[in-house]
């Protein structure tokens, strides 16, 4: 394969009705979902993926039954004791409301980051207890603060200049890696559902009707090989794209 993304994103939807339609409780599925995670990642390295960015729960997947959310506190810990950092070469980082989470797996989250510090054939994001609006304003947050510690008498005329794309970017959960190329959503839904909204502004979309835990390599090429088929433009017209690649 060639020209593979550097950055894949993805909402791995479609683990509790994969379960459902089996016969399972909801809490199965997500534990399917985790071998899904591991093939994924696994096929992302051999493909020379930079960056893998997987929305593993959402703020408003807090308003979930008590019992799902514990299940998945308790996945997230069986996941990170997984091998897959260190035979892979693949660095771990998290991005989200952290401090919403439960001591143990806040701690568990940092001692993985810290230990997979040094892997560099690929880093895999997951973003945990995130939303892009509640991103988007923190962001705004830390870029005001920014700006007022620079110059706490911020007139009008400071707010174009301290108030930039790049000012704002900085302060994102995601300034330490590009923006997404490719963006999957598995399980048949076509929403974005409050996922990298600012970072997705001219990302790839692909939806699938697969669910999660049935997601597996072959499923990736395809959804890559539909990205390759496409001419990235970011507003330019198609001649001017032929004419730089000529």
């Amino acid at each position: 394969m060639t020209r593979i993304p550097r950055h894949i994103a993805i909402i791995m939807d479609g683990n509790g009705r994969w379960a459902t339609e089996r016969g399972k409780d909801r809490s199965y599925g997500h534990q399917e979902g985790v071998e899904a995670v591991r093939r994924i990642t696994k096929e992302c390295t051999r493909l020379g993926v930079e960056y893998l960015t997987l929305y593993t729960f959402s703020t408003e997947n807090w308003k979930r039954p008590a019992q799902e959310i514990s299940t998945l506190m308790g996945l997230v810990l069986t996941a990170l004791e997984d091998e897959i950092f260190i035979k892979n070469n693949v660095r771990f980082r998290v991005i989200g409301d952290i401090e919403r989470l439960p001591q143990n797996v806040q701690d568990k989250l940092r001692e993985t980051e810290a230990h997979t510090a040094h892997n560099s054939r690929m880093t895999m994001v997951v973003a945990l207890s995130y939303s892009s609006r509640w991103e988007i304003i923190k962001a705004m947050q830390r870029t005001a603060a920014d700006a007022l510690r620079q110059k706490p008498n911020l007139g009008a005329d400071d707010i174009g200049r301290l108030f930039t794309e790049e000012t704002f970017e900085r302060n994102l959960e995601t300034s330490f890696m590009p923006d997404p190329d490719l963006l999957i959503r598995t399980g048949g839904e076509l929403r974005l559902s409050n996922y990298l909204l600012w970072q997705a502004a001219y990302s790839e979309l692909y939806f699938c009707d697969t669910y999660w835990p049935d997601f597996d390599a072959k499923a990736l090429q395809k959804a890559i090989i539909s990205y390759q088929s496409r001419q990235r433009r970011f507003g330019k017209t198609e001649a001017q794209v032929e004419n730089e690649t000529i």
